[in-house]
């Protein structure tokens, strides 16, 4: 028993995802990552060495996965995005965006966390954009509150 939901309901929340990229001996490699979804693409902060920017350039077949998930109140709902990612140089506006998702307004971001781990101007930083071409949505919000869904 799930149910399906609109996407847009955990995209827009600021979750991790896990993305997956394909190894030189084809075994799965996974990242978890902050995300942005804008113009029905997932964008995904990287730099030029980082090992899923090397994967992908090698091979574009990606994976996404999205999990909300409260014991508590007994929310589990999922969202899997499939396709194939691209490399994109960093947009500094797109990824000021994303870490507004985590980071709230930016008079509030830790300047050493955007100095030294963010690096907004980077010249190696890289986007990685994957457009999915298949959406996958499962809603087992029932676990605590069956039959009826946590999320209704």
């Amino acid at each position: 028993m799930s149910e399906t939901f609109d996407p847009e309901e955990l995209l827009r929340l600021p979750l991790m995802a896990n993305l997956s990229t394909l190894a030189v001996d084809g075994a799965p490699r996974n990242a978890p990552v902050w995300y942005h979804w804008e113009n029905g693409a997932l964008w995904m902060l990287s730099n030029v060495s980082a090992s899923s920017v090397q994967r992908i350039s090698r091979d574009p077949r990606a994976a996404v996965e999205i999990v909300q998930y409260d014991n508590a109140r007994g929310i589990l709902r999922h969202l899997g995005l499939r396709g194939e990612a691209v490399i994109e140089p960093m947009d500094p506006e797109l990824f000021r965006r994303l870490l507004r998702r985590y980071l709230g307004p930016e008079p509030d971001w830790n300047p050493w966390f955007i100095a030294n781990v963010a690096r907004i101007d980077d010249p190696d930083g890289r986007l990685i954009r994957l457009s999915p071409e298949t959406i996958f949505t499962n809603d087992a919000s029932f676990f605590r509150t069956g039959p009826g869904l946590a999320t209704k």
